[in-house]
């Protein structure tokens, strides 16, 4: 009973739906883009902002959150997506995923990925560990949907009419 409480009262403590969220960086050692540069999360602003936050040995639990988002076509400028795998949560070697995350950049150059590599994201902001985070922000940066885990259907149509009713304002 203790170690549910503690587990359910981490849970994205730290993220607030309809702010924006604690300034975050990841550069150097504990990540960054694949070109190596940094990514800060000021960056999320403008636009509607998707930003995924995945273990490796996670990554098909929302596959179908994916393809209901690939299927909704928003307009590309008005729609950024992240894509942040966390390094630290897996056994898998680093420089394979690197590589393969590499060819995902190639085949997706819309889409912005990032590693983690000391669960960075999970200390400052709260993020699920060892799974897969779904966040959307709206173009002022405030956070507008926040779920981890393996998203239900019923979260999946919340996710996309959340995105059309801030894209569409």
């Amino acid at each position: 009973m203790i170690a549910l409480f503690v587990v359910s009262g981490s849970v994205n403590a730290d993220l607030k739906l309809d702010q924006v969220p604690p300034p975050a960086e990841l550069a150097g050692d504990a990540g960054g883009r694949l070109d190596g540069t940094s990514w800060n999360s000021s960056e999320l602003e403008g636009v509607v902002h998707i930003l995924m936050y995945v273990d490796p040995d996670k990554v098909k639990a929302n596959e179908h959150v994916e393809e209901a988002l690939a299927k909704e076509q928003y307009p590309t400028e008005k729609i950024g997506s992240i894509a942040i795998t966390n390094l630290a949560a897996t056994w898998k070697p680093k420089f394979l995923i690197r590589k393969i995350l590499k060819g995902k950049q190639k085949k997706y150059p819309r889409t912005t990925y990032v590693t983690d590599a000391s669960k960075v994201l999970v200390k400052q902001w709260g993020l699920l560990d060892d799974s897969y985070n779904v966040l959307v922000f709206g173009p002022n940066g405030k956070l507008l949907f926040n779920k981890g885990g393996a998203l239900s259907g019923e979260d999946v149509e919340s996710l996309t009419a959340i995105i059309w009713s801030k894209i569409s304002d």
